[in-house]
């Protein structure tokens, strides 16, 4: 059933996820016991592939749990909101990249496979904190965002450029404060 074609926005309901056809190249299911949504493919990428342009809804002063966030003080809702339906994962296959405002594959997904992102790519300090349970080998354990890891642990990532800034930061502070 997942390699069947349907205009946009056309559902279709499975013994397992009510699916919705909401782009060309994706579809959000959801779980009708839980009521979570995930988008998945309905093309192949390969690693490099620019999936979707983004861009700005609603710009935020403060993070919540569908915010990516830019700077310091910018957390954008951003549109097309399918977008949102991105899961986290510690062994993502896309990422935002907020200066280009581009969602770049990371690695070769499948049709009917789960986009999924690092959700301390683009988060400082998350407002929603959450123990991850990806179950891959990558797992960091608890999510609260790119602050709390280790720059050794991010360093294996791709991760936004406002964040990468805050991440040499800290190591420099960290530097200055061991040659005192």
């Amino acid at each position: 059933m997942k390699n069947q074609i349907f205009s946009t926005n056309e559902e279709l309901t499975t013994a397992q996820h009510k699916i919705t056809k909401v782009s060309s190249f994706a579809e959000v299911w959801e779980c009708p016991l839980t009521g979570e949504k995930s988008l998945h493919a309905t093309v192949n990428f390969i690693p490099g592939d620019i999936i979707s342009n983004f861009r700005p809804k609603e710009i935020l002063t403060d993070p919540n749990y569908l915010t990516v966030q830019f700077n310091e003080e910018e957390h954008i809702m951003f549109t097309p909101e399918f977008l949102h339906y991105i899961n986290h994962s510690c062994d993502p296959n896309v990422f935002f990249d907020t200066t280009k405002r581009v969602l770049r594959c990371l690695r070769k997904i499948d049709v009917g496979e789960e986009m999924t992102f690092f959700y301390p790519s683009t988060e400082w300090s998350m407002a929603q904190e959450f123990d991850c349970d990806c179950g891959t080998e990558r797992c960091v354990g608890r999510i609260q965002g790119a602050a709390h890891l280790p720059p050794a642990i991010l360093q294996t990532y791709q991760i936004s450029d406002y964040i990468k800034q805050l991440v040499f930061e800290e190591v420099d502070d960290t530097n200055l404060m061991v040659d005192k």
